[in-house]
This record gives C-alpha cells, sequence and structure tokens, in this order.
C-alpha cells in the first residue's frame, strides 16, 4: 500500500504559509487513501459493470493526484536553489525556448492561464525537446512518455489561503522556490 512522503521540510518556505502548505499535505494523503481504497475495492470488483469501469476511471484521477503532488513537493525546497546558466538544462531551454527568461516568461504564462490544473514543463525523451504544458485536473494533458522536471500545483487549493485570487504571485513565489539540483538530476536522468 503507498504511505505518504513526509514534506514538512517545506514549512516555513517563503510564499507558504505553514497553514497552506499543512492543509495541501493533508489533501495530498487523502489521494494516498483513495489509492489504497481503490486497490482493495478493484480486488473483488465485477469486471465489465459500471461500478467496476467507474473505478478503473478514477484510480488514474487519484493516482495521478497522488504523484502530481509529490512531483510538486519534490521539486520545491526551503529558499529555493539557484538556476545553473551552465547545466546541460540551461542549454536545453536556451535551445528550446531561446532563452531561460523565454523559457520562464512561457512557464508562468501557462500556470497562470484560466482554470484548475497543473502546469509543467516536461521534456520529450523521444524528440529531444522541452515543452511547457497544461495538465487539466490530474488526468489529461500529460504528455505520453515524456519526463516531468517542473510541475507546478495551479488548483485554488494551493494558493488561495495565501494569495486569494493573485495566482501570479503565488506562481512567482513558487519560482523562488524550485529546487533546481532536483530539476537539474531529473532533467539528466530523462
Amino acid at each position: 500500500m503507498y504511505k505518504a512522503q513526509d514534506y514538512s521540510r517545506l514549512l516555513g518556505t517563503a510564499g507558504f504559509s505553514d497553514r497552506l502548505l499543512k492543509d495541501h499535505f493533508t489533501l495530498y494523503e487523502g489521494y494516498i487513501s483513495n489509492v489504497n481504497k481503490l486497490i482493495e475495492l478493484l480486488k473483488s470488483a465485477e469486471p465489465g459493470t459500471p461500478a467496476y469501469t467507474e473505478m478503473k476511471r478514477r484510480f488514474g484521477w487519484e493516482f495521478n493526484g497522488m504523484r502530481l503532488h509529490e512531483l510538486y513537493f519534490g521539486n520545491m525546497v526551503k529558499g529555493g536553489t539557484q538556476f545553473d546558466p551552465l547545466s546541460g538544462l540551461a542549454a536545453q531551454l536556451a535551445k528550446d525556448f531561446g532563452s531561460y527568461a523565454a523559457w520562464e516568461k512561457d512557464f508562468k504564462a501557462t500556470g497562470a492561464s484560466r482554470g484548475i490544473g497543473w502546469a509543467m514543463l516536461a521534456f520529450d525523451r523521444v524528440g529531444k525537446r522541452c515543452f511547457n504544458v497544461w495538465v487539466n485536473e490530474h488526468d489529461s494533458g500529460h504528455l505520453a512518455g515524456s519526463a516531468p522536471l517542473i510541475t507546478l500545483d495551479v488548483f485554488e487549493h494551493a494558493y488561495m489561503t495565501d494569495y486569494g485570487l493573485k495566482k501570479p504571485d503565488y506562481i512567482a513565489a513558487f519560482m523562488g522556490a524550485i529546487d533546481w539540483t532536483a530539476v537539474e538530476k531529473s532533467f539528466k536522468a530523462a
């Protein structure tokens, strides 16, 4: 069975109140609980029935909710780290977007789009290029086979407590909390 990872190391992160983070951790734990419940329920469900079909659909949504939160919290660190302009990722972003600044502008605009979901910097392993993508809810918008490098939660629960409707201010705080060391590690692994 799946267990929640401990992200309490993020408490005290600039731009994120402890209340917001603790509430967000609790929401994440709910996805894990639902994944575990669905695993058990599917063991005895009758294949081909509406209940079985709905549980199969729901499983992907709950599982992706769990994993996307792990990616989100996992690419953050209290105080952030410096982006290395000489890194392999920097070269890739310059190739695919023209510059780091152009990538960042596009990433922020992706995250600030109307709606709920996720903004993600994804690396297409086949095409060997990066894209900023919008992942709607949890289950649509993923680029199949691509590696998520940066995952930004833009559901209201991620920012409303601290920022109200000022999503761009939340995105700016997130940008300051990115763990570029972890992002570069993900890029190298991809």
